[in-house]
């Protein structure tokens, strides 16, 4: 019997939770699992493309946002045109209307549904978590992507943490293309980098690196940064590195459909995040082998090993020069620690193994 699987999420840009889609989708198997992605803004739809290579069929719900309810009866629609028979949502507003909106079904076509949390609950807007904590106990499975986010949830509901991963072995691989990419960079094999990536949003706080990273340089000129990522603070942050004067020892690259591949030219990743689930750029860090400066919020501490990170506390922003100054000369000095990197907890492939298995078990009669 084949199992008709539905992802719903808000877009399909850029973003962790996206990607991490993506990295399901190229895990899976497929077989008796056929599977659709839904999503609302249009305008997000940079992984349509890799999604579609995996097999997998998009289609847009055209809305702007989860409030504009223009979606509900398309979705609606959906669901019974497909003969959907397990939604998993990843949106904590959309997925609340969406639980709603099942419940309109006859209860021989209602899908069975699994929630992915990816970020802490004290993230969202107060009425996405109280629609959410209204709404959650009518999902028939729920997923944390770390024990982080599953402590920041309702004590009473039943979780599981399953981190949906990365493809570990292509993320190592990238390691080959270090120097043609320091190369086209305009970066020396015996200069230092230290990267980010991540989408410029508020909680990301990628508006405290240009200031880190005036100080950092203007001490040490063989240090360089590249942001790659893309966001609503890119014009901010831009300017503010105009103003600073930094020149091309920040480079900011924009959005990338090759991060991994340009992070293997780092020497050092960082993120200086308020709120987090678990990065997946972080994930994509451990399994490049890079030592990490980050914040210790959501899952980023228990991924980490402390003898190659340093971890600076969110807003901080005078510890984060120092902190980076301090693994960079480690790097120069060849004293980084070659802990293990812990990355097999991250792999895709396992974590898809593990959904199939629920999506089948819940379409059983």
């Amino acid at each position: 019997m084949s199992t008709n699987v539905l992802h719903l999420i808000k877009g399909l840009g850029p973003g962790g939770a996206e990607q991490l889609l993506v990295n399901q989708a190229r895990a899976s198997q497929g077989g008796d699992l056929d599977f659709h992605v839904s999503y609302l803004v249009s305008w997000k739809n940079h992984l349509c493309a890799p999604l579609a290579e995996a097999g997998w069929v998009t289609s847009c719900l055209e809305s702007d946002r989860a409030w504009d309810l223009r979606w509900i009866p398309r979705f609606r629609q959906l669901l019974l045109r497909e003969r959907i028979d397990v939604v998993h949502d990843h949106s904590p507003l959309v997925s609340a209307f969406a639980r709603l909106v099942m419940r309109t079904l006859p209860k021989t076509h209602r899908p069975r549904s699994i929630y992915t949390e990816h970020n802490e609950w004290g993230r969202h807007r107060p009425w996405t978590r109280r629609l959410n904590r209204l709404t959650i106990g009518l999902e028939d499975h729920v997923i944390a992507v770390s024990d982080a986010v599953k402590r920041s949830m309702p004590a009473s509901l039943d979780v599981e943490v399953l981190i949906h991963g990365i493809d570990i072995e292509a993320v190592a691989a990238q390691k080959v293309h270090r120097g043609a990419v320091r190369h086209k960079l305009g970066i020396a094999d015996d200069e230092i980098v230290i990267g980010i990536v991540a989408n410029f949003r508020k909680e990301k706080a990628c508006d405290v690196l240009p200031e880190a990273a005036a100080q950092v340089t203007a001490g040490n000129p063989k240090v360089w940064f590249v942001s790659v990522g893309q966001g609503p603070l890119e014009a901010e942050i831009r300017a503010h590195h105009e103003r600073l004067g930094l020149g091309d020892r920040f480079l900011i690259l924009g959005y990338r459909d090759d991060a991994t591949r340009v992070m293997s030219a780092f020497d050092i990743f960082t993120m200086a995040s308020r709120h987090e689930g678990l990065p997946v750029s972080l994930m994509d860090a451990l399994a490049l082998e890079l030592p990490v400066v980050a914040t210790p919020v959501g899952g980023i501490p228990d991924a980490l090993d402390e003898s190659n990170s340093i971890l600076v506390e969110p807003g901080d922003v005078g510890a984060l020069p120092a902190a980076y100054t301090e693994m960079a000369e480690r790097v120069e000095l060849d004293v980084i620690e070659q802990a293990e990197s812990g990355a097999e907890r991250f792999d895709a492939h396992a974590a898809a193994m593990t959904l199939a298995e629920h999506y089948r078990e819940l379409n059983e009669p």
